[in-house]
């Protein structure tokens, strides 16, 4: 079940949800918008012949840091990560990302497919940015790019992120090795 507006608001202000600098104006009916940040990863396409997951052969890449008041141009068929100005977390509930339909509408895909902030992570979310349109788009840091929505499970969860997450120490790490842990039966 989702959280509403009312809950949402409630969770903060009792520290179930974790918002820095949560500003009531971007909480809609049941979905908080967040604010895109300044840095960006980018794969470097002339030193990355090919990427093997499995192999653990990765693209190289550049980090480039857009000022505000500037912009950065997303190129058709591009992937690039960027990052959420939003500081959030809870131990309470699950958060997923959405993308905004005014900018999916554009071609903007802002998840690809890792849309869940399991319990116990707290990070400035890291964006899977793509542009599926034929023409650039514009990014601007400060720009409403996405929103959360907060789901209640039915049961505390026993193995929370903090545990057993791979990118618990540095959500901002492109690649992270697959971290080794046990998953505890009932």
């Amino acid at each position: 079940m989702y959280l509403s507006d009312y809950d949402i608001r409630q969770a903060v202000k009792e520290g179930t949800i974790t918002i820095k600098d949560f500003d009531p104006k971007r909480l809609g009916s049941v979905s908080y918008d967040v604010i895109l940040d300044n840095d960006f990863i980018v794969t470097d396409v002339h030193n990355t012949p090919f990427i093997d997951p499995v192999k653990k052969i990765f693209p190289h890449t550049k980090e480039h840091h857009v000022k505000e008041g500037e912009a950065f141009y997303l190129f058709p068929g591009e992937t690039v990560l960027g990052k959420v100005r939003d500081f959030v977390g809870s131990d309470k509930y699950l958060i997923q990302i959405s993308g905004k339909s005014s900018l999916a509408r554009v071609g903007l895909v802002v998840h690809n497919t890792a849309g869940l902030i399991n319990p116990g992570h707290f990070l400035n979310l890291t964006l899977e940015l793509s542009n599926i349109n034929r023409v650039p788009l514009v990014l601007r840091p400060g720009m409403q790019i996405a929103q959360f929505v907060f789901s209640t499970l039915t049961s505390p969860v026993e193995n929370n992120y903090k545990k057993v997450g791979r990118f618990s120490k540095d959500n901002w790490a492109h690649f992270q090795p697959a971290k080794k842990h046990t998953i505890k039966k009932k």
